[in-house]
């Protein structure tokens, strides 16, 4: 799905999801270039230097979902950049696209960093306060944030929403510079427990300072409105501690 769709919903959500709040900035694509590939983020501020939340996307790329996710956040005070790993305009809807996708980055993980990196430079350059930034992420964007952790990206905190958990061979949390909150869903049989506690493990032994919380009978995915395996107080719960946790890194 293209960012133009995207805006035009973006437009009737504003008047629902933000209307207690006056947003100064009321969202926009941004399209920007890393390493000479175009891409199209979205960006979203409430007031000049707001903390600033960088987005990662899930498998399906920047849709309606992380624009959604971004005006709640406005609403809340947070200025909000939501990158673009795949490229402008390429918002695959066959789950073998999305894999295949996917699949490159994980193969290349030199280039998943670079994009983020890339995101970070451009949220920057357009006023995104990147001195007061936390980074999180959906599925697979929540695999990239711990990557964008393990890079030694100098941001407050890594948050993962019932993403990938594993850490790659050679890979380790000892450049991490801030702290780490994962969401995980206990019926969640793409990333299991085991998965769960491993990464727990891996985090204590780095000496990172983390949070790990579980939910009961929540999926893989159990934050995506309107999809079967959405449950709504995993959701719930797990956005009120979200929100928490960014006033705590204020």
């Amino acid at each position: 799905m293209k960012l133009t769709a995207v805006l035009g919903t973006a437009a009737i959500l504003a008047g629902v999801l933000m209307a207690p709040v006056a947003v100064a900035d009321e969202g926009k694509a941004v399209r920007y270039k890393v390493d000479g590939a175009e891409y199209e983020g979205y960006y979203i501020s409430p007031a000049k230097d707001a903390p600033l939340v960088l987005m990662i996307h899930d498998w399906d790329g920047l849709t309606d979902y992380e624009v959604k996710r971004a005006q709640m956040l406005a609403d809340k005070g947070y200025a909000v950049f939501a990158a673009d790993l795949f490229g402008a305009g390429v918002r695959p809807e066959k789950v073998e696209d999305r894999r295949k996708l996917t699949g490159e980055l994980y193969q290349n993980r030199d280039k998943m960093r670079s994009l983020m990196q890339g995101a970070i430079a451009q949220a920057r350059q357009i006023g995104g306060n990147t001195a007061n930034a936390v980074a999180m992420g959906y599925c697979f964007g929540g695999t990239a944030v711990l990557e964008l952790a393990r890079s030694g990206a100098d941001m407050k905190g890594f948050v993962s929403f019932h993403g990938g958990l594993d850490t790659p061979e050679g890979q380790n949390y000892s450049q991490t510079k801030g702290n780490v909150l994962v969401f995980h869903g206990a019926a969640d049989t793409s990333v299991t427990m085991e998965d769960f506690v491993n990464l727990n493990k891996t985090l204590e032994g780095a000496g990172i300072d983390n949070e790990m919380i579980v939910y009961s009978g929540a999926p893989h995915a159990f934050t995506v409105f309107g999809s079967e395996r959405y449950r709504e107080d995993a959701d719930k719960k797990s956005w009120q501690r979200f929100l928490e946790y960014l006033s705590e890194q204020r």
